[in-house]
């Protein structure tokens, strides 16, 4: 194997990692706009709609690649199940946290799930984790009590689901990686796409009702950044590794402070953003400490949110 194909090329990484930055840009302002639309209507409708999006492009996708009973052959059907699962639940409480949890509060809670995984990977995956890497975890939990303090923002039921999310995407994670070992990719983003989509809409018709115009509008931004999210990500992960892209993700952090800024005219506190920069640079740490430790990061599929 040439050095080529060892290391990609230092402008396709470059390339790679400005997709990544706009696919943050991308999925932010849906994050936004999915806050605008659950202050009217209910989360479990717009999660639905959501998802449809997702799901045409998931299955346009998988395609391309492999017939869909095929990609639906499973060497572990019990933890693909089990995945999409999780993965709708996770966008549930996400969007329910939406209702009352300002944006950059909201993704700086989220962003534990790299601590969480790191936890939940010792007895899913069997690996073993030293005591600088749970210091970090200790930090960046400290840092969630910082903006969770009392003063901080309110402890409602909205801090509750957003740690729920933040939960289930990290258990998400490690089974993801642990069937990463056994199904093609394809079969993977069949299942959430697939299972995702029956669960959303059982659930969200119970929900259904008349939109204005300008909603539905809304509702096609929705879809549409969840179609161009995921495309421009499954592009910048075929010209880089996605332990290199990993770290800017956390660029979200700042992009959603800002959005919540524009959108609805709240700024996060010194101290709240003080804890969220202790939280981000434990995730960093541990992700260092997993790049020296050569801890595989199986490549994911594009799954809708927390991208």
């Amino acid at each position: 194997m040439s050095s080529a194909e060892i290391s990609p090329r230092t402008d396709q990484v470059g390339r790679a990692i400005i997709l990544t930055l706009i696919t943050i840009g991308v999925f932010g302002i849906q994050d936004a706009v999915s806050k605008l639309l659950v202050q009217t209507y209910s989360p479990f409708l717009i999660t639905m709609m959501r998802y449809w999006g997702f799901a045409i492009f998931a299955l346009i996708i998988v395609a391309r690649q492999a017939p869909l009973r095929q990609a639906l052959r499973s060497r572990a059907p019990g933890w693909q199940i089990l995945r999409g699962v999780l993965l709708i639940a996770d966008i549930w409480f996400f969007a329910l946290a939406l209702q009352s949890v300002p944006l950059g509060e909201l993704q700086a809670i989220v962003i534990v799930y790299p601590l969480l995984v790191t936890l939940f990977a010792i007895p899913i995956l069997g690996e073993t984790v030293g005591v600088f890497r749970f210091a970090a975890v200790g930090a960046g939990f400290l840092g969630a009590l910082v903006i969770m303090r009392p003063g901080g923002i309110p402890l409602d039921w909205g801090v509750a689901y957003a740690l729920a999310s933040a939960t289930i995407y990290a258990l998400y994670i490690v089974i993801t990686r642990k069937v990463g070992q056994l199904d093609s990719a394809a079969t993977s983003l069949t299942y959430v796409a697939v299972i995702g989509l029956l669960l959303s809409s059982c659930v969200g018709v119970f929900f259904w009702e008349p939109m204005s115009w300008g909603d539905f509008a809304l509702v096609v931004v929705i879809m549409a950044t969840t179609c161009a999210g995921h495309g421009l990500m499954v592009y910048a992960l075929s010209m880089a590794p996605a332990s290199v892209l990993q770290p800017f993700n956390y660029f979200s952090l700042p992009w959603a402070i800002f959005l919540s800024v524009v959108f609805f005219g709240h700024w996060i506190d010194l101290v709240s953003l003080f804890g969220a920069v202790i939280i981000v640079a434990a995730g960093l740490v541990v992700m260092w400490r997993e790049r020296k430790r050569k801890v595989v990061v199986v490549k994911q599929e594009a799954v809708p949110g927390h991208e």
